[in-house]
C-alpha cells in the first residue's frame, strides 16, 4: 500500500520513529499530541543496535554522534565493595557484532532529533494541545474523537499514547496495574560537581540487598545519569516528576560504595525524582481492523533490560513495513501484531526477572547467578542482533 492516511495518537519517542518510517514509506501522517509544546522529561536513554539501525535508517546518525556517549562497556557491580561481577562490552565490539554502536543519550535529545526529522518531512503534521480520547472504526475508515469533541478521520489509527493510553483501554480493555514492588529515583549530575575519577566512559549496574542502581554518562561526557530501584512495599505514583526529599534518596544508599555516595552527595538536592514502577502482564492481541498500539501502549516493560525506548523505535519500523508491503490496512497490522508479540512479550518478561537477579542479597549467590546467566552472550542472541529492517515477515 502507498499513500496510507495514518493518525498517530502521542508524540514521544514511539510515535515520532513510526511517523518518519510510515512518511519515508510514502504515507501520510497526522500526530495529535495532548502537551502543548514538543519536548522530554526523563532523562538519560539506551540505544543499542536493534533500534539504533532504525535511526540510521532515518539518516540520524550524524545527530546521534553529537550528542550522545558510547560506552567502552556495560558493567555489573556489587553494591558495597565494588567487585565487578559481570561485564559486556560495548564501543567498537557492539557494533562489529551487531551492525551499530549503543548509545547512551539524554532522552531530550533523542525526542528532539525525532522531532527536527518529522518536521523536516512535514512540517505541519503534528497537531499540540490535542488528546485522543477514543476512536470508531468502520470498513473503510476510522475516526479518532479529541479531548475537545473534534474528530479527525483516516485509514489506520496508532496508540503511541503510552502507559496510560486512551486507545489500549479501547482495545484491550482495562488491564490490572501490578506495582511491582519496585520506586526509581532519577537525577542527573554535572561532571564538573563529581570527582574526576568517578567513573570511566562506560555503563553500570550496581547491583546490592533488594536495591540497584544505573549509571551512565550523557551529553559527550559532560553530565552523569542515575537512576536507582529500590525495593518498596508502599504503592505511589506512576509519574516521572514527582519530586522527594534527597534524605529519602541518601537513606536508600546507606553502605553502598564511596562513589555511589560521592553522586548522591554531588546531586542537586531540589531535584530528585522517584516514581512507581508498575507492570501489566503482555497481551498478544493489541490491533484492530484499523486501529493499533505501538511502544509502551502495547507492551510497557520494566527498565532492567534498558529496552523501552529500543522496542516502541523497533515497533515503528516494523509496521512500517508491514503497511509498504499489505494489501490492505487489516492485513498490514495481522502482519505487524504477528511479528512483534513474541518479542516485545520476551523482552517485558525477562525485563522483569533482571530485577532479581540485580537484587539478590548474598554476594556469593549473585556471583554465581550472573556466571551461569552469561548476560553478555544471552543479550547478543537475541536481543541486540535483532534488526527491524531486514527481519523476515511471516
Amino acid at each position: 500500500m502507498n499513500k496510507v492516511d495514518v493518525i498517530i495518537a502521542g508524540a514521544g519517542l514511539g510515535g515520532l520513529a513510526a511517523a518518519a518510517s510510515l512518511m519515508r514509506k510514502g504515507c501520510k501522517v497526522r500526530i495529535f499530541e495532548q502537551a502543548s509544546q514538543l519536548g522530554e522529561i526523563g532523562a538519560g536513554v539506551q540505544q543499542s543496535a536493534n533500534s539504533a539501525k532504525v535511526l540510521y535508517d532515518l539518516g540520524l546518525r550524524e545527530a546521534l554522534e553529537r550528542v550522545s556517549v558510547k560506552p567502552q562497556s556495560y558493567e555489573f557491580r556489587r553494591y558495597d565493595t565494588g567487585e565487578l561481577m559481570h561485564a559486556i562490552p560495548f564501543a567498537g565490539a557492539h557494533e562489529r557484532q551487531h551492525g551499530a554502536p549503543y548509545y547512551h543519550i539524554h532522552r531530550a535529545d533523542l525526542h528532539r532529533i525525532l522531532v527536527d526529522c518529522v518536521l523536516a518531512l512535514d512540517p505541519n503534521c503534528i497537531t499540540l494541545g490535542a488528546r485522543v480520547t477514543g476512536y470508531s472504526e468502520t470498513a473503510d475508515k476510522v475516526t479518532a474523537t479529541l479531548a475537545d469533541g473534534s474528530t479527525v478521520s483516516g485509514d489506520l489509527l496508532i496508540g503511541a499514547d503510552g502507559i496510560r493510553s486512551a486507545i489500549r483501554s479501547q482495545i484491550v480493555g482495562e488491564t490490572p496495574v501490578n506495582y511491582t514492588g519496585y520506586v526509581a529515583w532519577r537525577l542527573t549530575v554535572p561532571r564538573s560537581q563529581l570527582p574526576s575519577d568517578i567513573m570511566d566512559i562506560v555503563g553500570q549496574v550496581w547491583c546490592g540487598p533488594k536495591n540497584h542502581c544505573v549509571i551512565y554518562w550523557l551529553r559527550g561526557g559532560e553530565l552523569l545519569n542515575w537512576v536507582g530501584c529500590p525495593e518498596r512495599s508502599a504503592w505511589e505514583e506512576e509519574s516521572w516528576t514527582q519530586s522527594r526529599p534527597w534524605e529519602e534518596l541518601k537513606a536508600n544508599y546507606v553502605g553502598w560504595h564511596p562513589k555511589i555516595q560521592a553522586i548522591l552527595d554531588a546531586a542537586n538536592k531540589n531535584e530528585c525524582y522517584r516514581w512507581a514502577l508498575n507492570n501489566r502482564k503482555p497481551v498478544r492481541n493489541w490491533s484492530t481492523a484499523r486501529a493499533t498500539l505501538l511502544g509502551d501502549a502495547a507492551h510497557p516493560t520494566l527498565p532492567f533490560l534498558a529496552q523501552g525506548a529500543c522496542i516502541a523505535i523497533e515497533d515503528g519500523a516494523v509496521l512500517a513495513r508491514a503497511v509498504e508491503g499489505a494489501g490492505s490496512v487489516t492485513e498490514a497490522l495481522e502482519i505487524y501484531q504477528r511479528n512483534r508479540v513474541d518479542r516485545t512479550s520476551r523482552v517485558v518478561t525477562e525485563s522483569t526477572e533482571h530485577g532479581g537477579l540485580y537484587h539478590m542479597v548474598d554476594a556469593e549467590q549473585m556471583r554465581r547467578a550472573f556466571h551461569e546467566r552469561n548476560i553478555a552472550k544471552e543479550r547478543a542472541e537475541w536481543l541486540y542482533n535483532y534488526d527491524p529492517l531486514t527481519v523476515p515477515l511471516v
